[in-house]
Parts: C-alpha cells; structure tokens; sequence
C-alpha cells in the first residue's frame, strides 16, 4: 500500500514538473512585433476563431455615420491564419514614427491584444498602444534625462465640492527657491484630469523638450473641465461610475467664470510667477472651447493661447455671461496684445469648418496669429503634434 502511494506521489510530481516546463517553455505570442525596416506584425492566439480583424490609426480612415455626425475613422486590416491557429497581418508599408493604438476584432467582438500589457482609455474605449521610435515620436518615449513629476493634487472650490487636477512640475523644482511660468492644459470632451498626462504624454514631452532646449522649464497644470464631477471616473466619491463622453455642465459657462480659482490656488501653492507674460492656456475639443473662452473673458490673464481642434461656438442654449458679446471681448483681448496666439486643426476635423470660419474673424480684424494645420482628424495623434509645436514657444522674452 506504502509503495503504491508513493508510486502515484512520484508520478503526481512528475507529472506536474512536466507540466510547469511545458508552461514556461511555451513560445508566447509576440504582438506588435516591430520589424526591422519599421512595418509591424500582428498576432493573435485564436484556433477557434472565424475571422481576425485589427483596427487603428496607422489604418486609413473611412466615413462613419454618429450621432454627433460623419466622422473619420480608421478602417479594417484582416488577418489570415497559420497552421498553429494564430492569426497574423503585417502592415504593407513601414510606418512613421508615432504612437499608434489598436484593437482586435474576433467574429464581430472588439477586444484588445492580449499578448500586450500596453494600455490606454479614452473615455468609454480601450486600447492597445506602440511606439514607432525617431523624429517626433522620440518626445513620447521615457528617456536617460532629468524627470519632471506629476502631482494628483485636490483643491477647494467654490462649487460646492472639492476637485482634483494633476500638475506637472519639471525636474529639479523641489530643489532651490526659482519660480516657474505655467501653462494651463486642457482636454476635450469625455476627458478629465488624467488625460494630457496619460494619452498625451505630456509628462514625457515636457521633459524631453526641456532636457533638448527646446522649452523654458515650466510647470503644467492640467485640470479636471467636467465642473460636475470631482475627478477622474472611479477616482471620486461617487465610486467605480462609468465614464460618459459628455457630462452636465461642461460647456455651460461655470468653468470659465470660475477659473481664476484654480490660478489662484497655483499661484498660492507653487512657486509660480504671477504674471500674464508667464501664463498660457491651451487645450483640446471642448478644451479649446475653455481655452477660447476663458482668455478673452480674463483678458489680463494669459499671454499664451493655444486652440487645438477647438469647438468655437457655444451651444444655443448656453445663455452664459462667458458667451456673450463675443466680438466686444475678442476686441479687448487682442489689445491687450497676447504675445501668442495658436490656431491648429486637422485638415479632416470635422470642426474644421467651424476653425476656418474663426480664422476669418480673426483676419478681418487683423488680429495675429500662428496657424498650424496637419493631416488626419480629431484624435489624440494630431494633438500630441499640436503640444510639441506650441510648448517651445512660450514664455520667450
């Protein structure tokens, strides 16, 4: 009886140790595969499957109907099947330097790669990311040189609730007693607090600009433009909420009137320079839509502005203050003369229209400004371009 329990003990182990090298001897499935000559291979473990799709924005676009309207979007590459059940496609061309995102399709389910631990959510979607190293994409990536460091930081507000924005200070600002300009950055639609610094790698551009040269030391602020939410979703007391791509209030005036709060409030607890010539504000969608719209109702404030694919125009139902007189105060700030004053949007941005249209104010008056049009849409790849432009301008004497 002994033997025979020790027989099945010993075959039990063996069995098991084969078992554990079989796992850790298994080959993993390598997606994205960066090649050589910069195309990239995609891979998914999927035997059973009928059909492998990848979509993302190293695609063409197609037209797609919304209910917000026509949009751009990428389109479709099919992967083909090998003999092991793993499903792979390789891009035709090599790509630019960039930061792409991607997802999978499986029989008509989106899901993402599972053989890359990279990850970002934009609003209610999450996808993969890689990087395409060189050029300008070398600003997104982490590299050998001095760190900034960011901040979830809450403050006090008169909104009945107290909210959160993350700062960026650059390197070497815990040290010594120097003060800093800042730059306001803000982001669109959908987003919060936690989106500059995660999808727009701002962190990584900042330092890396600073480290090259190319960009005066600054600290960033970046704010939290859903006046009806404390933070990011799952980051407040409301608990794990889902996020929602337009929130109440967010472009109803209340943020704009009651921004001198946040510039107050980093004023007091930074070292900053409290000066017009040392603020700038920036932003993205509804972020441009804030930026527009705070700075020339606060003409004394900014002397930087930078509009990223900006909304323009205020709802008709939005009977803010903010909003009105909109000629009047466009007048008052540009003679105040802003030292910058940036327009960028995409030559596919279906807020394009609306930019050409602002421009046209804007040329009639002869009032300056830098205009800086790219290819491609609405999306995160346009407006990591629109930073890395805007921030080596500011704060120039």
């Amino acid at each position: 009886m002994k033997k025979t329990i020790l027989m099945a003990a010993v075959s039990l182990t063996a069995m098991l140790a084969s078992a554990q090298q079989a796992l850790w001897n298994t080959a993993p499935t390598v997606s994205p595969e960066i090649n050589s000559d910069n195309t990239v291979t995609f891979r998914l473990n999927a035997p059973k499957a009928s059909e492998v799709k990848v979509t993302g924005d190293f695609l063409p676009t197609v037209k797609i109907d919304t209910p917000y309207g026509v949009f751009d979007a990428p389109g479709y590459a099919t992967l083909t099947r090998n003999a092991n059940g793993v499903w792979e496609y390789t891009t035709a061309a090599p790509l630019a330097p960039e930061l792409y995102s991607y997802t999978f399709m499986v029989d008509s389910m989106k899901i993402n790669d599972p053989s890359n631990v990279f990850l970002l959510r934009d609003i209610t979607s999450l996808s993969n990311i890689f990087i395409i190293g060189g050029d300008r994409a070398d600003l997104y990536g982490v590299h050998d040189v001095p760190h900034g460091n960011l901040s979830k930081v809450w403050y006090p507000t008169s909104l009945g609730t107290d909210r959160r924005m993350t700062v960026y200070t650059p390197a070497g600002y815990e040290k010594g007693d120097r003060r800093y300009p800042v730059l306001y950055l803000l982001h669109g639609m959908g987003g919060d607090e936690n989106a500059w610094s995660e999808l727009g790698r701002a962190a990584q551009i900042l330092d890396n600009l600073i480290a090259r040269g190319e960009a005066d030391p600054m600290i960033v602020v970046m704010t939290n433009g859903n006046v009806s939410q404390q933070a990011a979703p799952g980051e407040t007391s409301e608990g794990l909420v889902q996020p929602v791509a337009q929130r109440p209030r967010t472009m109803d005036g209340t943020f704009e009137s009651t921004f001198p709060e946040v510039i107050k409030y980093v004023d007091s607890n930074y070292r900053t320079i409290p000066e017009k010539d040392a603020r700038a504000i920036a932003g993205l969608s509804m972020g441009g839509f804030h930026s527009l719209h705070i700075s020339k109702q606060f003409p004394d404030l900014f002397d930087y502005v930078g509009l990223f694919s900006a909304k323009i125009t205020p709802d008709g139902n939005a009977p803010s203050e903010v909003y009105a007189d909109f000629s009047g105060k466009l007048a008052t700030q540009f003679a105040a003369k802003p030292k910058l004053y940036w327009v960028a949007i995409g030559e596919k941005d279906f807020l394009y229209d609306e930019n050409k249209k602002f421009r046209e104010v804007l040329d009639s008056n002869g009032y300056p400004y830098v205009y800086y049009e790219s290819p491609d849409g609405h999306i995160w790849k346009n407006w990591r371009i629109y930073l890395t432009e805007f921030v080596p301008q500011l704060f120039k004497k």
